[in-house]
């Protein structure tokens, strides 16, 4: 039996609304109507005979097949993009000079890596990760090219390519004494995580006490995980020997993270947006990697 074929412009129309979270933001991408990335979707879906999103008057959500489907659709835009490059531009040679922010270090990584490596095999990456805002100054600076960090507080700069609740998070053994102040493992200021961990006890007029100051995500994580204190992460960050702590008159509801990509507009654009389709397509597959408690 023959198939129909998929049309790579009904895929980038696909990608770009499960990417963005609106037809109104794939639009802009894909630099068409919104009726016409609708219809795109809706052909798509004709195609396959199966529905890819479920659509309500306030959400927009991938079903199971159309999660199925993303993955498959960035594959064979990327080899597409790849091929088209291949035919018509020289092979790419040169710097990138990337900032990555731990946030994505110990999982995800080498394989973001190396898959830029079968892409652009002339090109050379210097890399740099570390906090945020650390990353944020070097680009300030002109000391990177791109950055994937967490979002520069009120600043509306950089494309938000993952949100993630944050949690409140201690060690699975952890018993705390809400007689005594809050023992707190921080990283070292400026930090948003810190910030916030701070201002959300001060609505509960919990008092606290840093019992813990760490350099690094890594060293918060092995803290907690010791049993030291109770810290706010990216819900992610929940490792096995944890627990997320649920007791909203002690630890109070907490924001969303954002985490932002900059650079995409200047020259090395090209190179950076498969990328950041790569890294967003293994966040969204990741599975929560603790328990509740």
């Amino acid at each position: 039996m023959r198939y129909p074929d998929l049309e790579l412009d009904l895929l980038r129309a696909f990608v770009a609304v499960a990417e963005t979270g609106s037809f109104t933001a794939a639009a802009e991408v894909v630099a068409r109507s919104q009726s016409a990335v609708s219809q795109k979707v809706l052909r798509l879906e004709e195609i396959i005979g199966r529905r890819v999103f479920e659509r309500t008057s306030r959400s927009l959500s991938l079903t199971r097949d159309g999660e199925a489907l993303l993955v498959a659709a960035r594959r064979m835009l990327e080899f597409n993009d790849a091929l088209m490059r291949q035919m018509r531009e020289p092979p790419r040679v040169g710097t990138l000079r990337l900032g990555i922010s731990e946030d994505f270090v110990p999982g995800e990584l080498p394989k973001l890596l190396a898959r830029f490596a079968r892409m652009h095999p002339g090109v050379r990456v210097e890399l740099m990760t570390g906090l945020s805002c650390e990353l944020l100054e070097a680009y300030d600076a002109g000391r990177l090219d791109a950055v994937v960090a967490k979002k520069d507080g009120a600043a509306q700069r950089g494309r938000v390519i993952w949100r993630e609740p944050l949690v409140w998070m201690a060690g699975a053994e952890y018993r705390p004494d809400f007689t005594r102040p809050a023992q707190l493992v921080m990283l070292r200021a400026p930090c948003t995580y810190r910030d916030t961990m701070i201002a959300a006890l001060d609505t509960v007029r919990r008092e606290w006490v840093a019992v813990c100051t760490a350099s690094s995500l890594m060293g918060v994580q092995a803290a907690v995980a010791g049993g030291l204190g109770m810290t706010v992460l990216g819900r992610s960050f929940v490792q096995p020997g944890m627990q997320i702590l649920r007791a909203p008159e002690h630890w109070p509801p907490l924001p969303m993270t954002e985490i932002t990509v900059l650079g995409e507009e200047g020259e090395v654009g090209e190179l950076l947006r498969p990328l950041v389709g790569f890294l967003t397509e293994s966040l969204a597959g990741a599975p929560l990697r603790g328990a509740a408690a």
